[in-house]
């Protein structure tokens, strides 16, 4: 038996352009998604969904279903109404939020279009879609609440035993925190001789339209019961599989094999993964379910579906004083796992990089008859960049000052970091001068300005807009102590573990389960420069909850700040392990052992051994020293003391035809600096995806709903999700402030860009037509609602989506219009 050779990396692989691992396998087909598991005796079950957003159910005929060819057996909510219990929401965000239960299969009552409301089993998949089609329900329809102002005062019961549709009320406030002072005598002040800003958004619906659609398998029949799903969450789904259901947990092993995307929309505990269980027991057989991509975009969780009413207040210089932030959310029909929360991480982000002195952020959750929201890339801190870098793009046009001018008079300096916030976070590091400077050269700001007055002077119908976003976000979720504070139902830890194998390669386990981030690889050259050994000899192991038997998963851009310095905790503790046996071997002191670059050596000689052969020494345990165990391996579960506080500068051009309203993207330049970089391909991949996403958002997608509840985006057809052919290359750069709370010195990247874009390109369309009298447009910018905005503009205040007198916030009138009115105007976007 021999150790493998040590052969140190010639260069670091932290910072090194390594392509990703784990993407021979998936590009080739050589992986296993959940749907392309087979077990044998396994079952395949399709759902009926209700097509009515609110109705009772008022008899089920199962009969023809069940007599159809191969099916085995036909399930509705009343037969399952004992066992199957209810949905967990884990972050109730205030002692009093109403909260209706969630059954996996309705019982009595449906409340939104899509709901599940009986489960087909039989032998093919083919032949359970089939019979599904046989199930005979009938429904007494009921109003349903669909408009959200409307529903906020209650003019049309979601719940109606709940007898309000108002879920809860979470409030932060400066004066009362003692983290700044009075928004009102801010706002007061700013009255009298100062500037006063007041602005409604609406964050429209979004569907995280995922490549891989949800599928889930268990099977019973072992000793233990197991599940794969394709799920973001396979540690937090077993425990919760395990308290809803009553099984125990030690009973419970959940796997997430490759997940082709997630995006937030798999960051929860699905109806059919309950169901799923509940039958696979049921029956004790193994039984599949994989979602349709209609069913995907119908009843799969949304996202954002905001309204946000901002006062900004300054001086008349433009120094800012106060902001306040009123908001309605959209829970849907649910309070979901984590989406009552959404806005409440939002709200320690609308302050953003400025130094307001006041701030009172108020957000009412609201529930209607649609699909629940919760997390989407991002989660609450797109929402809340985008009205604060719309806000700040409107303060400088309202006082005639390049927008960039506006931003850095009153973000904070590289010079006063560590900074706390009005929101009472502490900024750790940053540096907005530099990222900003790096951007407005790469876009070659000056001349595209100049540019754009040349075309304004020419009356040019084709108009050149340049938008800005000046951004920065919390991520690395969370510390626990911080998320406790907050009534979170969990922690914000990771665990790892690193194995030191006899041949001297090393097994990585995380609890950190990947679907599309890379983690594979960069993970691996974390570990490999950490403990000396080559890139290849790493494996990572993954989303197996008997594998990585502790975590808490990947969302909110935590895998690498928090779970890749659960890694080094690890491989450090391996160093430290080795130490005295290398000692040993090599006679000497464990004071004057160094270890450098794979090797333990004794000081001022030069002796050493390689960490193979300690690994090797060990394994065999013929000559250890006494008291020492045989085992190298070593795990670290890691607790982050803050969030991390990437940031970048994002800006735009577009162009707008005034006379058709059509827009096209001439330019994009991004600068984010997220700290120390692991892997700058993948770091440029995030990116790029994450901008796509945003972009979409400004321009393509919106979930549309008719009068009576029913989802008309619910293929892609409709639903403009955009391709290559729709985007531009973008440029991407990163300046660099190394996060000072981990000792990587990194900062997430995942959702940076999501966050970002949405903004700086809806500034730029708006900066196109401004000089026409524009002020806003409602996302997304299609060619029809540009139009309308330019020939609306100076109208009377009309509402530039609609023509419509613009509504008041909150008013039981607003928003009249139905959203189906709006489908023929996305469509036409469709070529953009």
């Amino acid at each position: 038996m021999t150790a493998t050779q040590d052969a140190p990396a010639t260069q670091p692989e932290i910072g090194r352009e390594r392509r990703r691992k784990e993407d021979q396998r998936l590009i080739t087909g050589r992986t296993r998604w959940t749907d392309n598991i087979v077990l044998p005796g396994m079952l395949h079950m399709a759902m009926v969904r209700s097509p009515f957003a609110h109705a009772r159910i008022t008899s089920i005929d199962t009969s023809a279903a069940k007599a159809s060819r191969n099916v085995v057996t036909v399930i509705t909510g009343a037969d399952v109404a004992e066992e199957q219990g209810a949905l967990p929401n884990a972050w109730p965000i205030t002692p009093d939020q109403v909260t209706p239960a969630h059954p996996p299969v309705a019982v009595d009552r449906v409340t939104f279009a899509g709901e599940i409301v009986a489960v087909v089993v039989a032998r093919t998949a083919a032949e359970a879609r089939d019979a599904a089609e046989l199930v005979d329900v009938e429904y007494d329809e009921l109003p349903a609440a669909l408009d959200l102002k409307a529903a906020a005062a209650d003019e049309v019961l979601a719940h109606p035993d709940l007898g309000t549709n108002k879920s809860a009320l979470w409030v932060f406030d400066s004066a009362q925190a003692g983290t700044g002072g009075d928004v009102e005598e801010a706002i007061a002040k700013a009255r009298d001789g100062g500037v006063v800003i007041e602005r409604e958004y609406r964050q429209q619906r979004l569907i995280p339209a995922f490549m891989e659609p949800r599928s889930v398998v268990v099977d019973p029949t072992g000793e233990q019961i197991t599940m794969w799903s394709a799920t973001q969450i396979p540690h937090i789904l077993r425990f919760l599989l395990a308290a809803v259901l009553g099984v125990s947990e030690s009973k419970i092993r959940v796997i997430a094999p490759d997940v082709g995307g997630g995006f937030g929309g798999k960051l929860q505990t699905t109806p059919e993964e309950f169901i799923s269980m509940v039958i696979a027991r049921r029956l004790g057989k193994p039984v599949k379910y994989t979602e349709t991509r209609s069913e995907s975009l119908m009843a799969a969780h949304h996202g954002r579906d905001q309204w946000q009413k901002l006062t900004l207040a300054a001086e008349a210089d433009g120094t800012v004083t106060g902001l306040k932030v009123e908001l309605l959310a959209d829970l849907g029909s649910y309070v979901s796992l984590v989406g009552g929360g959404v806005p409440v991480l939002g709200a320690f982000m609308f302050n953003a990089i400025y130094k307001f002195p006041a701030y009172h952020f108020a957000c009412q959750t609201v529930l209607t008859n649609k699909v629940w929201t919760d997390a989407y890339r991002g989660a609450g801190r797109p929402e809340a960049t985008y009205a604060i870098e719309r806000l700040m793009s409107e303060l400088a046009a309202e006082l005639g000052v390049d927008p960039l001018e506006i931003r850095e008079k009153n973000w904070i300096t590289h010079e006063e970091f560590p900074f706390t916030t009005v929101a009472g976070l502490e900024y750790d590091s940053g540096n907005y001068e530099a990222a900003t400077a790096k951007a407005k050269e790469m876009f070659g700001y000056d001349e595209l300005r100049a540019e754009q007055l040349r075309r304004r002077e020419a009356g040019d119908p084709v108009q050149l807009g340049i938008g800005i976003s000046t951004f920065t976000e919390m991520c690395g979720l969370a510390p626990s102590r911080v998320l406790g504070s907050l009534d979170y139902g969990a922690g914000g830890w990771e665990h790892a573990s690193v194995r030191m194998l006899p041949t001297g390669k090393v097994e990585v386990i995380t609890g950190a389960s990947a679907h599309g981030q890379g983690h594979e690889t960069a993970f691996s050259q974390i570990v490999a420069d950490r403990l000396g050994v080559p890139f290849e000899d790493v494996e990572v192991l993954h989303g197996d909850t008997q594998i990585a038997h502790k975590g808490l998963d990947t969302y909110g851009s935590r895998s690498l700040v928090v779970g890749g310095e659960a890694l080094v905790k690890a491989a450090d503790k391996v160093i430290e392990k080795a130490k005295p046996i290398a000692a040993h071997l090599l006679e000497a002191s464990v004071d004057d052992i160094e270890f450098s670059a794979g090797r333990f050596g004794v000081r001022g000689t030069d002796q050493g051994l390689g960490i193979a052969e300690i690994a090797l020494a060990t394994f065999a345990a013929h000559n250890l020293p006494d008291g020492v165990e045989p085992s190298l391996d070593s795990d670290a579960t890691y607790d982050p003391v803050n969030f991390n506080y990437p940031h970048g500068t994002h800006l735009c051009a577009m162009e707008v035809d005034t006379e058709t309203g059509q827009v096209s993207m001439r330019k994009y330049v991004c600068v984010d600096d997220i700290g120390n970089v692991i892997n700058p391909l993948i770091v440029a991949g995030q990116v790029h995806g994450g901008l796509a996403q945003g972009i979409a958002q400004a321009l393509f997608e919106e979930a549309v709903h008719d009068e009576s509840g029913t989802l008309v985006s619910a293929s892609f057809v409709d639903y403009l999700v955009p391709t290559a052919a729709d985007l531009i290359s973008f440029e991407v750069d990163h300046t660099t402030t190394p996060s000072l709370t981990n000792t990587l010195g990194t900062k997430g990247v995942g959702e940076a860009g999501t966050i970002a874009s949405t903004p700086a390109v809806v500034n730029a369309v708006v900066d196109a037509v401004r000089h026409l009298g524009v002020t806003d447009i409602q996302m997304p910018c299609t060619p029809e609602r540009v139009w309308r905005a330019v020939n609306g503009a100076g109208r009377g205040g009309s509402d530039p989506t609609t023509g419509d007198a613009a509504p008041h916030f909150g008013g039981a009138e607003a928003n009249q219009h139905s959203d189906a009115a709006d489908t023929a105007d996305r469509t036409d976007g469709a070529g953009q």
